[in-house]
């Protein structure tokens, strides 16, 4: 299947996609077609399949296409293009050369300028995408090219099965082994890889038999719910004292840069053992010291580890350190939780997400979307019992989560997918409600209405006081009244003691519904107040 929005230039894939029954969900933007492909992708473990008209369409899915660059999504992007009879004779949807703008966020990017070699570069580019480390891939296909005729009977099968990148030599995985068995205070940190139900068994297998407590950055939270070592998000190692941090930590696909603190040592401390997997060889060492580094697959290596541990006991202590890793955690909540009960404003925004999560359904994906909305949900969305946690990657491209979640939801069309958004995000892709009713996809949209753009409003006043905020307010409209108006339901909650009821009614419907939250905007989140110079805590609020 592939998510598309039709133009002339690529009709004739719509037009076989009929005969073939090869479902294109069509969407109201392209941006959102490329993201709906990303969203796919990212809760099967499969490539996803975005179809895009030249020109504008293709310009308008490139945001796509470079989130799946930075996020190592392995997404096939098919864009028209003009004529090649009409080479540089001005005519419209053409004049500019596609696959010059793709290449910098690609892993290939290719015209095609015979129908018969469409087959061959196809299969190229599918094995391109899926290789480790994966990543987008572009055919640009001409429309006279289209139109060619193929005789298929004499078409040859190009396809092949490929295992991109392998698992981690022995010697090494015994040096895991060993250094685990040394420490006192071992993490591991999960990213991405872990997507499938074998490979989370695997992970779970290999976290219960050495006591290592498990954290995860946003991609990798549905991999380690479940566990017995599930602790949370990297983000509460903020505020493990300092005695008590860690002295070992194993990276299974995990990155440095944003996730880390940029490798400051405020999250992973300098003093540990660093013990680092990851598919991409570049990402080894970088931004902080490890103790060594291995190029391989973070999911084959732990079925290794596995095998290799035998008939090795769990270290003593291990249930101890796990328990005030958790302690940690519950405390932060505990502190957000007395901070919030003083707002008398509007519900406050920690209430509501803390709402949030105790209404995730079991094996749910939970999409966010929105700065303010992902940096408040991050702290309790880890309490969830969710199959997957789609956040914004490092593209951080506000609005492209509607179409993922999108996506998310004809990937696992019998499980709930919920979309939890700031009133700023939702706006770019409120013609989308009028997709997820006519592809009958029941995505429950939560707004998190402060009314404003938070984020950027509370850095204005940070840096230049409150007679300096500007463009910052959105204070017109009313998005639930969008969605109905679109054939979606919308509901509007304006008391914490509606919210909870509002998200039942919404699954329990299975329709596409988008609840409008009222939020607060003056509390400022833990994360943000880090970003601002200070701590996690400290009161630090914004007059609204």
């Amino acid at each position: 299947m592939a998510f598309g929005l039709n133009g002339a230039h690529v009709d004739g894939i719509f037009q076989d996609a009929v005969d073939a029954k090869l479902r294109i969900v069509d969407v109201r933007h392209e941006m959102n077609a490329g993201h709906a492909a990303e969203g796919y992708a990212r809760v099967t473990g499969n490539l996803g399949v975005a179809v895009v008209t030249a020109g504008g369409g293709f310009t308008n899915v490139l945001t796509s296409v470079a989130n799946a660059y930075l996020d190592r999504t392995a997404v096939l992007y098919i864009a028209g293009s003009g004529p090649l009879e009409m080479d540089q004779v001005n005519d419209q949807q053409a004049g500019f050369d596609q696959i010059a703008m793709a290449a910098p966020v690609t892993k290939f990017a290719h015209r095609i300028t015979r129908a018969e070699l469409i087959p061959r570069l196809l299969a190229q580019a599918i094995r391109i995408a899926q290789s480790e480390p994966k990543g987008p891939v572009l055919l640009d296909i001409p429309w006279d090219v289209l139109r060619q005729p193929v005789d298929v009977d004499e078409v040859e099968d190009y396809r092949l099965e490929i295992d991109g990148t392998g698992i981690a030599p022995a010697r090494g995985v015994d040096q895991i082994l060993e250094a685990l068995s040394a420490a006192q205070r071992p993490i591991a940190l999960v990213g991405k890889s872990f997507v499938t139900a074998e490979a989370r068994a695997q992970l779970h297998e290999f976290a219960a038999r050495t006591g290592v407590p498990l954290f995860s950055d946003y991609e990798g939270l549905g991999a380690i719910v479940g566990s017995e070592q599930h602790v949370g998000l990297v983000q509460t190692l903020a505020t493990v004292p300092e005695d008590e941090r860690p002295d070992v930590v194993l990276l299974l696909g995990l990155r440095f840069g944003l996730a880390t603190q940029f490798g400051t040592g405020r999250l992973l401390p300098k003093s540990a053992r660093i013990l680092q997997i990851d598919p991409d060889g570049r990402e080894l060492g970088r931004l902080q010291d490890v103790e060594f580094g291995i190029q391989a697959d973070p999911v084959g290596t732990i079925g290794l580890l596995n095998e290799r541990l035998g008939d090795s006991p769990v270290p003593s202590g291990r249930d101890d350190w796990r328990r005030s890793l958790r302690d940690v955690s519950a405390a932060r909540r505990s502190a957000l939780a007395t901070e919030a009960e003083k707002d008398e404003d509007a519900i406050h925004p920690y209430l509501a997400v803390r709402t949030i999560a105790e209404c995730v359904p079991d094996r749910a994906t939970v999409v966010v979307d929105g700065a303010l909305t992902e940096l408040w949900l991050s702290e309790t969305i880890a309490l969830a019992p969710l199959a997957h946690y789609l956040g914004h990657g490092y593209l951080s491209s506000m609005g492209s989560n509607f179409g993922v979640a999108l996506g998310a939801q004809y990937a696992a069309p019998d499980k709930a997918t919920i979309l939890v958004t700031g009133d700023g995000a939702v706006g770019y892709s409120l013609a989308e409600f009028d997709s997820l009713v006519r592809a009958g996809l029941p995505v429950v949209v939560i707004v998190l209405n402060n009314r404003a753009w938070g984020a950027t409003l509370h850095t204005q006043e940070w840096l230049f006081g409150r007679d300096r905020v500007t463009n910052n307010r959105l204070e017109n409209g009313s998005y639930s009244g969008v969605a109905r108006a679109l054939g979606a339901d919308g509901v509007d909650v304006t008391e914490l003691d509606q919210l909870r009821p509002a998200i039942e009614a919404a699954l329990a419907a299975r329709r596409p519904t988008c609840i409008d939250v009222r939020v607060s905007l003056a509390p400022v989140p833990p994360e943000e107040r880090v970003l601002m110079g200070g701590g996690p805590f400290g009161g630090i609020e914004i007059d609204a």
